[in-house]
């Protein structure tokens, strides 16, 4: 080999490891202690539509994540999944475009950098909400059980932390699915989560 091509090799691949740290966010350990109790979170649980333009924080980010869709013992998930098949994709909404959350290594994988607002925010409680979950699955028959799982887990997280949250099935269907790169079926449900108004 040459010292040319080697040169361009290394530059290559500094390049392309300073592409994948920017498409990739390693999330905090989830914190797995704590909480009120189940049978008050259960009490307190409620659909609010009302978001402050407080941001959700790394650490509660992480939080919800692992709520809706981590992998708490012997690669299972926090939530029952039919047959074990765990038919279920949870992406994260942010203003800087939609990641898909990794349970596995804890992480967000950049799917698109596009604004995804315009696509989910369809009424006026929308404007300052500071995060939207989405799940998608390709099992017509289970995937929907297993987004429902998901956003009951999150909605007994956000109780149990004092977050205002809503399951939302009023959004562009196909322009969301433009954004993630799957199918418009594949889109389930919706979930918005934010801080209340101080």
């Amino acid at each position: 080999m040459t010292k040319g091509f080697l040169a361009f090799l290394f530059m290559f691949l500094i390049g392309f490891n300073a592409y994948a740290a920017e498409n990739v966010k390693k999330l905090p350990a989830p914190d797995i202690k704590g909480g009120i109790p189940l049978m008050e979170a259960i009490t307190a649980r409620r659909s609010v539509r009302e978001f402050s333009a407080k941001a959700i924080d790394e650490q509660t980010l992480s939080d919800i994540l692992y709520a809706a869709w981590g992998v708490s013992h012997d690669g299972k998930r926090t939530i029952p999944t039919a047959l074990n098949k765990q038919d279920l994709q949870v992406y994260v909404a942010f203003d800087d475009g939609v990641w898909l959350y990794d349970g596995k290594n804890n992480e967000l994988r950049l799917v698109s950098s596009e604004n995804p607002k315009p696509f989910l925010d369809k009424q006026d409680y929308m404007k300052d909400a500071g995060l939207t979950l989405i799940f998608t699955g390709s099992d017509a028959k289970y995937s929907p059980l297993n987004a429902g799982a998901a956003y009951q887990n999150v909605g007994l997280y956000c109780a149990s932390r004092g977050l205002n949250n809503v399951v939302r099935g009023y959004f562009d269907r196909a322009g969301v699915a433009r954004l993630l790169g799957v199918g418009e079926d594949e889109v389930i449900i919706t979930q918005t989560v934010g801080w209340p108004y101080m």
